[in-house]
C-alpha cells in the first residue's frame, strides 16, 4: 500500500493537513530541525515554499531528509528550549524562522549549520558579521520587510487621505520592536502625522490595545512584523472589523481572511530561498560562503469587500498597482 502524500500534523489539540510525510523513520537520513516562533496552522502555505526550495537541490521529507518541526506558538520564551532539544537531537542543520527564533538557535549552537528568515537586519542583530560574508555557522534571508513597514504606512494613507493619527501595534518581545518603532516615528514624522505606539505581549493585551485603539477618531493601523500577530491572525482581524479601523498587515493571508490591505515581500517564496539554501548545505556548502540574500519579489494585496465594508474607495491607480485584489 502506497503511503499518502499528505498527513496530519497535530499542534496544540488542532490537526493541520501538512502536504508532505515530514517525520519519516530513516535512521540514515539528514535530519532538518525546523524552529518557528509562530504556529504551524498559519504557516501551512509558506512552509510549503521551503520544501519547494528543497526539492529543488533534490531532498524531498520522507524519502530522502527527515525534517523535525518545533513550533513555539508565538510565545518567544519557549524557543531557548525548542532550539535546545533539537541541538541535543544531533540534527544535520537548523532552519529558523523570525528574528526571535534565529537569536535562540544561534545562541544553541556555533557547530550545526543554520539557515533563518528574519524580517530584520541580521547585522544589527548580531547574527552574521556581513551580508556578503556572514562567517560561522549562520547564513539566510532577511534585511526588509521591518524596513517595508513605513512604506505599508504610505500605502494605506493614501487608501485614506484624511487620516492624521496612526497607531502602530508592536510586540515588545520581539528583538526588532525598537527598530520597528522609529522606523515608524520617523515615516510618520515625515508624512506629519501624529504616531501612538501599543505594545502587545499576548492575546488579552492585543484585546485591550484594540480597545483603546478604537477611541481614536478617524485613525488607522499598523500590525508590526511579528509572528505573535500572525498566529492571531483571525482575531485580529475580526477586532479591526469590528472596531472599524482602517488596517494594514504583515502578510497576504491576513487579507485573505478578510484585512483591509497588506505589502510584504512573497514569503512563500524566502521561504523557498532558505529551502534551497538548507539543501546546498546538505550537499556540502557551508554556512560562511552563503551570503546573506534578500527577498526578490513583493506583493500589494487588497481586500474590497472590506474597504466597501469600511466605507473606503480604493483609488483606481491603487488598484492597478496591488498584486492581488480580493473581491
Amino acid at each position: 500500500m502506497r503511503r499518502r502524500e499528505f498527513i496530519t500534523l497535530v499542534v496544540g489539540g488542532t490537526a493541520v493537513a501538512w502536504p508532505i510525510v515530514a517525520r519519516a523513520q530513516h535512521s540514515a537520513l539528514p535530519v532538518i530541525g525546523l524552529i518557528h516562533s509562530g504556529s504551524a496552522p498559519q504557516n501551512i502555505h509558506t512552509i510549503g515554499g521551503f520544501h519547494d526550495g528543497l526539492g529543488e537541490t533534490g531532498y524531498v521529507a520522507g524519502q530522502n531528509v527527515t525534517i523535525e518541526y518545533r513550533w513555539a506558538d508565538g510565545q518567544f520564551d519557549r524557543l531557548p528550549a525548542l532550539a535546545a532539544d533539537l541541538v541535543r537531537r544531533g540534527v544535520t542543520a537548523l532552519a529558523a524562522f523570525a528574528p526571535p527564533t534565529a537569536v535562540a538557535t544561534k545562541s544553541a549552537t556555533a557547530t550545526i549549520p543554520i539557515v533563518f528568515f528574519i524580517g530584520g537586519d541580521p547585522v544589527k542583530l548580531g547574527l552574521v558579521a556581513s551580508f556578503s560574508r556572514p562567517g560561522g555557522n549562520i547564513t539566510g534571508i532577511g534585511g526588509l520587510t521591518i524596513d517595508l513597514v513605513p512604506k505599508r504606512l504610505e500605502l494605506l494613507r493614501e487608501l485614506v487621505p484624511k487620516a492624521d493619527s496612526i497607531a502602530f501595534l508592536v510586540n515588545s518581545s520581539n528583538p526588532t520592536a525598537e527598530t520597528q518603532i522609529q522606523s515608524m516615528q520617523e515615516a510618520t514624522r515625515a508624512l506629519g502625522l501624529r504616531l501612538h505606539v501599543y505594545r502587545a505581549t499576548s492575546e488579552h493585551e492585543v484585546n485591550s490595545a484594540f480597545g483603546e485603539i478604537s477611541q481614536m477618531q478617524g485613525g488607522l493601523l499598523v500590525v508590526g512584523a511579528d509572528s505573535f500577530f500572525i498566529s492571531l491572525r483571525d482575531k485580529i482581524v475580526a477586532l479591526a472589523a469590528h472596531h472599524v479601523i482602517p488596517t494594514t498587515y504583515e502578510t497576504r493571508e491576513s487579507v485573505v481572511a478578510g484585512g483591509l490591505m497588506s505589502y510584504a515581500p512573497n514569503f512563500r517564496d524566502a521561504y523557498r530561498q532558505a529551502g534551497v539554501y538548507v539543501g546546498r548545505i546538505l550537499k556540502g556548502e557551508r554556512p560562511a560562503d552563503l551570503p546573506i540574500l534578500q527577498p526578490t519579489k513583493f506583493e500589494l494585496v487588497i481586500n474590497l469587500k472590506t474597504a466597501k465594508t469600511l466605507g473606503l474607495d480604493v483609488p483606481l491607480s491603487l488598484q492597478q498597482r496591488a498584486d492581488e485584489i480580493i473581491e
